[in-house]
């Protein structure tokens, strides 16, 4: 599972888009824009898609995502317990004291770490750039409580999509790791789980 935080805006993302020759294409955006922060976890093999909304990009934001995880994933009576691995950057949302205890009090909750400065390493980055690109891109909207109707079903209609597609493969993430580290490059994790400690080794 990879998670991350991107935000949209109320004002127009623009993207690729078809126009007439020498023709300059033109949104409204009165006002000022406002944003909303939004906070994934993007399940790979089931190919769903978790997000949630906030007007802010906190700690306690991540720790409103690691409670919904909880209901989808966690413990529960009746239901087997499948240990799940979330794959994390070293934000301080992530490593703060607050989401480290969070993460800590999840035993069926693995982290790993991603190495510094490696975004093209975190699977959610296609599926952010899909869900301007695709679902956002070109309008504006109200306020920040339309965008934020606009954002769940972009997130909907994703998932649908990415279930359908399955395009991802337990392999992918180990062959971006090899090309941009050495073909002998291998995760290692530090002893302590819940502290950033991810680092890549050769063997």
């Amino acid at each position: 599972m990879f998670q991350d935080e991107f935000e949209a805006l109320t004002h127009p993302y623009l993207a690729h888009a078809w126009a007439r020759r020498g023709a300059d294409l033109r949104v409204e955006a009165p006002g000022q824009a406002r944003k909303v922060a939004m906070i994934g976890a993007l399940d790979v093999a089931a190919g769903t898609l978790v997000v949630e909304t906030s007007r802010t990009k906190r700690s306690s934001d991540f720790i409103a995502l690691l409670a919904r995880l909880d209901e989808l994933y966690g413990p529960r009576p009746g239901r087997r317990t499948r240990p799940v691995v979330i794959v994390l950057d070293n934000g301080p949302i992530h490593t703060s004291k607050a989401s480290r205890a969070a993460l800590q009090a999840r035993p069926w909750l693995s982290v790993e770490w991603l190495p510094k400065y490696a975004p093209e390493l975190n699977d959610i980055e296609h599926v952010r750039r899909d869900l301007k690109r695709h679902f956002l891109a070109h309008q504006t909207f109200r306020d920040p409580d339309h965008l934020d109707e606009a954002i769940q079903t972009a997130v909907k209609t994703s998932t649908r999509s990415a279930k359908r597609k399955r395009v991802w493969t337990s392999e992918s993430l180990l062959r971006q790791w090899r090309s941009a580290y050495g073909c002998a490059a291998s995760l290692a994790v530090a002893d302590d789980p819940i502290v950033p400690g991810g680092r890549l080794t050769n063997g």
